[in-house]
């Protein structure tokens, strides 16, 4: 008899993939942050998780050779026959009226534990109890607990989250069934869920199996859809029916029921199941909110500044290249073999204003601008890049080149709306504002750091600016001349 139920491992192969692409999108779309919430929540699982073992540990009796032997017994039994050589830490826990059992996972160590009130229910079918001690070594046996935290993504998926762990339900059913000597054993120990202690030997089984043909309608079909564990009449029917002699057939669930159920969150998914699932998938989400989103935003912004990189870098080689042949600014995009209406998906166009050429940006970065000023510097002609773009992506709208003093000099000289607009009125006059200053002292990098220069003030500094690349030029142009 195989011990996999035929949809688990397909489910499996899915939730792992959608899984893995869920946490690689975290951690690289957070450029690593995510690993440190990721890190502080599971922090937060160790105490709770501790919490409960400690508990069992602390109020449970553990199962050995010379403690509940009979029990120990049949442990080891099953064991061997669903082929688990390093047995679980097994304990028997009064859980107050709770028909039940469970398998946990803590610090890499499983545990199984079987609650009190079970074993006295099915104090009249002992066999039966085989039933229960299989099923939680299933979930250890397949690696449900060792996966559950990784497939968490997957678990909160509609549909998808809540078929894999049916399937997996389904599937240690079977191994609870492989450590029953006959399916009537296993049926018994399902059928203790429904009826309790007093009325199970009461219960006609195959009635009961039967009931499963009800569960088509519309909200059978929902709720089951919805749920993390078949209807118990299903299991029912599949455990009694396991020797192959009769084949199982169930209602087709309602197709209305399949869209709804698409539709609805999951609000009890994976290891930690409930209320303590959904905050900790929330969480996750308000990782990628609160930090992934910002990242991705920025790199949108760094994409658009390449683009428009590669027209800055158009411009540069065509200007370089006018110049040094017209000694002049150029009329027109036209005139340094540019297209006049040069676009692209960042860059909205391109104006001669003046001294410079004016970038204008679209999108995200609508109405900013990226202006490049050609001047001349030792007899070499040079480009001043200036934008209004935040300071840290300067250097993606200048090039590697820029530095945080262009940024502060946009700050003080705004760039002019359009090429008609009347230069600044200059502010009273000093020595180095006037055209007539511009010499290689004022013209030089290291003029503007001086309070000489500070004190100018914006329209100052614009005026002394444009008249040093006038200047340049000129320079430039007796260099060329004397040289002929």
């Amino acid at each position: 008899m195989t011990l996999s139920y035929a949809n688990e491992q397909p489910l499996a192969r899915i939730a792992f993939a959608f899984s893995t692409l869920f946490w690689l999108v975290l951690i690289v779309g957070t450029l690593g942050i995510g690993a440190i919430f990721l890190g502080i929540l599971f922090l937060g699982y160790l105490f709770a998780q501790s919490g409960f073992i400690s508990y069992v540990r602390g109020n449970g009796v553990r199962v050995g050779a010379d403690q509940l032997p009979d029990l120990h017994q049949r442990y080891t039994e099953c064991c061997q026959r669903v082929g688990i050589t390093s047995r679980p830490e097994i304990y028997v826990l009064n859980a107050h009226g709770m028909l039940n059992a469970l398998a946990a996972r803590f610090l890499r160590r499983n545990y199984l534990i079987l609650f009190s009130d079970v074993l006295d229910a099915l104090a009249e079918h002992p066999d039966s109890i085989d039933f229960y001690l299989g099923h939680e070594l299933g979930h250890i046996q397949r690696g449900h607990l060792r996966w559950a935290g990784f497939l968490a993504p997957a678990a909160m998926l509609p549909l998808l989250g809540a078929a894999y762990s049916r399937a997996r339900e389904y599937t240690c059913d079977l191994y609870g069934l492989a450590c029953c000597d006959v399916p009537k054993d296993a049926a018994y120990g399902l059928a203790v869920l429904a009826t309790g202690e007093c009325s199970l030997d009461k219960v006609d089984l195959n009635r009961l199996a039967r009931q499963s043909d009800d569960t088509g309608g519309f909200w059978m079909s929902y709720h089951e859809l919805s749920s993390d564990y078949p209807w118990l009449t299903k299991r029912l029917r599949r455990v009694m029916a396991a020797d192959g002699s009769r084949p199982v057939h169930f209602p087709s669930r309602h197709k209305l029921a399949w869209l709804l159920a698409l539709m609805m969150p999951r609000l009890a998914a994976g290891a930690g199941g409930g209320l303590a699932g959904m905050m900790g998938m929330v969480a996750i989400v308000g990782i990628l909110a609160a930090i992934g989103i910002p990242n991705f935003l920025a790199f949108q912004i760094k994409s658009k500044l390449a683009q428009a990189g590669e027209i800055r870098e158009q411009i540069i080689a065509s200007g370089n290249a006018y110049i040094a042949e017209a000694q002049a600014m150029p009329p027109s995009l036209e005139a340094m073999g540019l297209a006049n209406d040069l676009s692209n998906l960042a860059v909205k166009g391109v104006a001669i204003e003046g001294q410079s050429f004016v970038i204008e940006l679209r999108g995200q970065l609508d109405g900013k601008r990226i202006v490049l000023q050609p001047y001349v510097e030792s007899g070499e002609l040079m480009w001043d890049c200036r934008s209004d773009v935040e300071e840290k992506f300067l250097s993606a709208a200048c090039g590697s080149g820029a530095e945080p003093a262009l940024a502060r000099a946009q700050a003080e000289a705004p760039v002019r709306e359009t090429a008609e607009a009347p230069a600044p009125a200059a502010e009273p006059a000093t020595p180095a504002a006037s055209a007539g200053a511009a010499n290689e002292v004022t013209c030089g990098e290291e003029f503007r750091s001086t309070e000489a220069y500070q004190a100018l003030g914006p329209a100052g500094q614009e005026q002394l600016r444009e008249a040093c690349n006038s200047w340049r030029l000129e320079q430039l142009d007796a260099q060329v001349r004397a040289g002929r």
